[in-house]
């Protein structure tokens, strides 16, 4: 039992670094067989990768991607060398601040406008700026950050700009009622809007699962196998956008005999990185799958769910997990996403990167393989 704990860890570790499809088959039948030969045989997947890094000049990451006035503005997270040990609880991702960037059309100059919020500005602050996301609404543009607070909590704050490119200034305290990571900010049709949010193991949504904050609950452990997944939360925002009109809510994502999906089902249960978008009047739901390095989806009938798992948007990238989001610009869905292409495959050096996303007739996403066939 030791001998094969200590060949899935090493498998784990093998994948957070060259985790595409074709590599994991390959690694996966080394440690079936017991061997690590074929782990040094393995060519640069970047060779074959189907789009390049969008900025090259500085580290992003976690690309949250929208359509203002005609442009496509990109509000990543920054990555930096933090000079932390990495692990679990993800201290080495201690950014400091949030670069916008905007560009006119998919394959064009892309623009920085430099920093749109610094965590010195931040009345609350502790530190690690996470992904963010922004919305628009009143007339002004809203970023949604996730940041531990000085009791290295993780809160949601909100900061406020007249453009979209900021700068952003801060509230004076985080959104009342939010914990964990990723918020993501979708507007429905009837103009309601609602926050999807929540990451586990660094992101510390575990410690929340008995309703508050537990310090000496589990920092890295998921769920039961045999117990349905933690669930990521939703919360419909209030008009002013900076407070939420309810309790945060589980979202509920069914496999295809309508049950919750599993703590121990990790090629689909959710980790972190939730983003909403509508196609054809459905609520797609997607979010990465963590330590197994995919971005998934599921469909529902409401923004609230629940959702069915439908399949596999993205496959794994070099860089261990992956944070994307997905819009529709001139006619056409795209996705963007990060990798770790222009540091080597440093898990926390990593780039952003946009590629077209397609449906089948029957509204199913086409399962992307970023490094080509």
């Amino acid at each position: 039992m030791k001998q094969m704990k200590a060949k899935c860890m090493a498998l784990s570790t093998a994948l957070m670094f060259l985790a595409i499809t074709g590599v994991a088959q390959q690694l996966t039948q080394a440690a079936a067989e017991g061997s690590n030969e074929k782990v040094s045989k393995v060519k640069n997947p970047f060779e074959k990768a189907i789009s390049e890094p969008l900025v090259r000049d500085i580290y992003t990451a976690d690309p949250s991607a929208h359509v203002f006035n005609g442009k496509i503005y990109i509000y990543p997270s920054h990555d930096i060398e933090a000079g932390e040990a990495e692990k679990g609880t993800g201290d080495h991702f201690n950014m400091k601040d949030y670069h916008v960037f905007s560009m006119e059309r998919i394959g064009g100059e892309i623009r920085d406008h430099g920093v749109g919020l610094d965590i010195k500005t931040i009345p609350w602050a502790g530190r690690q700026l996470w992904a963010p996301d922004v919305a628009f609404k009143n007339n002004k543009y809203y970023l949604y950050f996730p940041l531990k607070d000085k009791q290295d909590v993780f809160r949601i704050g909100v900061g406020v700009s007249n453009k979209p490119e900021g700068p952003f200034k801060a509230q004076p305290e985080p959104i009342k009622g939010s914990f964990s990571i990723d918020p993501a900010v979708f507007t429905d049709n009837d103009g309601e809007t609602y926050m999807y949010f929540g990451g586990i193991w660094g992101g510390q949504l575990q410690q929340w699962d008995k309703g508050k904050f537990d310090p000496e609950g589990s920092k890295t452990d998921l769920r039961k196998n045999e117990e349905p997944a933690i669930a990521p939360k939703i919360a419909k925002l209030q008009s002013n956008m900076l407070e939420f009109a309810e309790e945060p809510k589980d979202i509920v994502v069914l496999d295809e005999s309508g049950k919750p999906l599993l703590g121990g089902d990790h090629e689909r249960r959710f980790f972190e990185a939730a983003w909403m978008h509508k196609y054809k009047g459905k609520y797609y739901f997607s979010y990465s799958t963590g330590d197994t390095h995919k971005i998934v989806y599921a469909k529902g009938d409401s923004p609230y769910g629940p959702f069915t798992y439908q399949g596999v948007v993205l496959n794994p990238v070099v860089g261990w997990t992956n944070h994307h989001s997905i819009l529709e610009f001139k006619g056409k869905w795209y996705l963007f996403y990060h990798d770790s292409q222009l540091s080597g495959g440093k898990t926390h050096l990593r780039n952003i990167k946009v590629t077209e996303l397609q449906y089948d007739n029957e509204g199913k996403i086409l399962t992307i393989n970023p490094y080509g066939k």
